[in-house]
């Protein structure tokens, strides 16, 4: 069962490259019918560890990025039945693959201790992994956007010119998918910040939660993101950063995320490693 989301997710990538080479409607129809399967298998599969657990399965790294990989998803297939644009699948597809390995090698849910048991916990976590699915999104934006404006620069309309969407509908999009997850972001930033304050003013032996401070890779990080995505919303609008350069900046922003999400989440922090 912590397969079959993978499984799907893999083949609906295949789908994705295969129609976005040849731009076959029934490909590109079988693509999201299998993306929207692995949706739904990991939908079942969250429900099931929920209902074993007696809790969301948020709490441990693989479990925050199994709940950030359907979030991705269900984002995706919102945004991709809406419009009726299927160019950004094989970038989304091939993403949640990558990422939903780490979860289904380690399937096992983490026992909630009583320290993470206040909603303001949940509130934290899942406003956090919906601003990440945004910013995840806004990556595949601003690589597309990229990879078109090479194109035109030089004056070669071929490849991506043919699949890819215009430049201003691409640029307008990963403005509002930074927008959203910027608000998120702050959102799940204040609420941690709330929830930190709480329970280190509570006896707890717990030495993680006398960990939280500045101080803590997790923590320091998710600020730097904070600064950064908050830069990108200013330089847009202050300073004229769009296009490339708004390209350029969602997708070294999202490194940083990916970076905290991941590599100091398993390695290096003290404080969120429950």
């Amino acid at each position: 069962m912590h397969l079959l989301p993978l499984l799907l997710y893999a083949a609906a990538a295949t789908a994705y490259i295969a129609h976005f080479a040849w731009r076959d409607p029934r490909v590109g129809r079988l693509a999201t019918g299998l993306v929207a399967g692995g949706v739904l298998a990991h939908t079942f599969l969250i429900g099931m560890q929920t209902v074993q657990a007696g809790h969301a399965p948020l709490v441990g790294t693989s479990a925050a990025i199994s709940a950030f990989v359907w979030l991705l998803g269900l984002s995706y297939l919102y945004i991709e039945l809406t419009s009726d644009e299927r160019s950004m699948g094989v970038f989304v597809s091939v993403l949640l693959v990558g990422l939903d390995i780490i979860p289904a090698l380690d399937p096992a849910v983490t026992p909630r201790p009583p320290v993470l048991q206040s909603p303001l916990f949940t509130i934290h976590v899942m406003s956090l992994l919906f601003a990440y699915a945004s910013f995840a999104l806004a990556c595949v934006l601003g690589v597309t956007y990229a990879l078109l404006f090479k194109e035109i620069k030089a004056k070669q309309l071929g490849f991506f010119y043919a699949r890819l969407p215009p430049l201003a509908s691409l640029d307008l999009m990963n403005s509002r998918a930074i927008t959203v997850g910027w608000m998120f972001l702050t959102i799940g930033v204040l609420v941690g910040a709330v929830w930190a304050w709480q329970v280190k003013g509570s006896p707890s032996p717990d030495p993680r939660v006398q960990a939280m401070s500045l101080a803590d890779p997790k923590i320091l990080v998710a600020l730097v993101s904070w600064g950064i995505y908050s830069f990108a919303l200013f330089a847009r609008r202050a300073a004229g950063w769009t296009g490339r350069r708004a390209a350029y900046l969602s997708g070294i922003a999202f490194a940083v995320v990916l970076l905290n999400f991941v590599l100091v989440g398993y390695f290096l922090t003290a404080s969120h490693n429950f």
